[in-house]
């Protein structure tokens, strides 16, 4: 795969984490829920344990591909190695699909280690847009 596969799989990533995220905030497998999630979410309800980790989790990709994407972005402007740029992207995505249910279930000490690992494929393709 091409370093715009693995940019592209890392944004639906993304947007699937924000969808679930607001959907078990919501609770929106239910009737009431539904309308909340359809709503203006004035009024929601606390936030559980789940929903919180979903929420965090998705503020955490969003923050990691404003990263990932300015090494992408520097590495189209300059003499990169597209096989280092595309093999860090490739680590940072397969990390942060297992990031994704490690922070889901609390898993803490593998869940930083995934999210380590992630930010090592981006200074990995960082290296290869220099």
């Amino acid at each position: 795969m091409t370093v715009a596969h693995y940019v592209l799989a890392s944004a639906a990533l993304t947007l699937a984490q924000l969808v679930a995220a607001s959907m078990l905030r919501a609770k929106a497998w239910t009737p009431s829920g539904l309308k909340l999630a359809f709503g203006n979410r004035e009024t929601m309800p606390p936030v559980g344990a789940l929903a919180g980790r979903a929420d965090r989790a998705a503020k955490n990709m969003l923050e990691n591909m404003v990263l990932l994407l300015a090494v992408v972005v520097a590495a189209a402007q300059s003499a990169s190695s597209p096989s280092r740029l595309a093999l860090g992207s490739a680590i940072f995505f397969w990390a942060r699909l297992a990031y994704v249910p490690l922070y889901l279930a609390g898993v803490q000490y593998a869940r930083t280690l995934a999210w380590a690992v992630a930010l090592a494929g981006i200074g990995w393709a960082a290296c290869g847009a220099l």
